[in-house]
């Protein structure tokens, strides 16, 4: 009988889509770095070690600490830097630094980050120029550090000198680049009343040195990149021809 046969059973309506949350409800988190330095032109000074040893008298009165003199980096740590993404090189870097005071590795970190030194072949004296420490001595981010670098000119022998300062971290204050400016020119202005100088350098920076030219430093050891180097940047003293 009809009544009494079983009905199909319609297939089930799939389920209604789920609606698609475009935006999420989420925690930010954010860290900007801002790390600033600034170099000078290049003063010519004459070929002598005292000379050298007076930078820091001239960098002192405008520090508010004790003048640290950082030579370059020996030979087994020409590859250091203080860039955490290259662990290797930074591990080299602590340990060239490790009896660098607080102020001085701050120093080294900005200027060298900025490629306002090459410790390869310069030498600083440096000190805390304008703003104060935290409890562990580094300085704050808008403190002011830098001082004078110096590398001795390949060709003349010359020592050329320049004027650097840094700073920043989490964050800066609208005054400190005017500060910094300031203290920069302080420094070119120090070294000039020194009685010291023989005038501008054509060239304040010195490519970092290369291999194979032939030419290293009796001293130091310090390959040159240039077949033409007469005295060694990193030493002042003559190099040595020949493989």
């Amino acid at each position: 009988m009809p009544f009494l046969s079983r009905k199909k059973k319609e297939p089930s309506s799939p389920p209604p889509p789920t609606p698609m949350h475009e935006e999420v409800t989420a925690q930010e988190y954010l860290l900007r770095l801002s790390i600033v330095a600034r170099s000078s032109d290049g003063l010519r000074l004459p070929a002598d070690p005292t000379i050298a040893s007076a930078i820091p008298g001239i960098v002192e009165p405008l520090s508010q600490t004790t003048v640290e003199t950082i030579d370059p980096l020996p030979i087994e740590y020409s590859e250091a830097s203080p860039a955490i993404e290259r662990f290797n090189e930074l591990q080299q870097w602590v340990l060239a630094r490790r009896d660098v005071s607080p102020i001085g590795r701050h120093c080294l970190y900005v200027l060298e980050m900025t490629d306002a030194l090459d410790m390869t072949v310069d030498t600083v004296s440096c000190g805390l120029l304008h703003g104060d420490t935290d409890t562990s001595g580094y300085p704050d981010y808008n403190a002011i550090v830098g001082g004078l670098a110096s590398h001795w000119d390949e060709l003349s022998g010359e020592l050329i000198v320049r004027a650097v300062v840094g700073w920043g971290g989490k964050g800066l204050r609208g005054d400190t680049d005017r500060i910094g400016q300031k203290l920069l020119s302080s420094l070119y202005q120090q070294v000039l009343a020194s009685g010291f100088s023989l005038g501008q350098a054509d060239q304040a920076r010195l490519p970092s040195g290369g291999r194979g030219s032939g030419l290293s430093c009796a001293h130091c050891g310090f390959e040159a990149g240039s077949a033409a180097a007469f005295y060694c940047p990193k030493c002042g003293m003559r190099m040595s021809r020949g493989a």
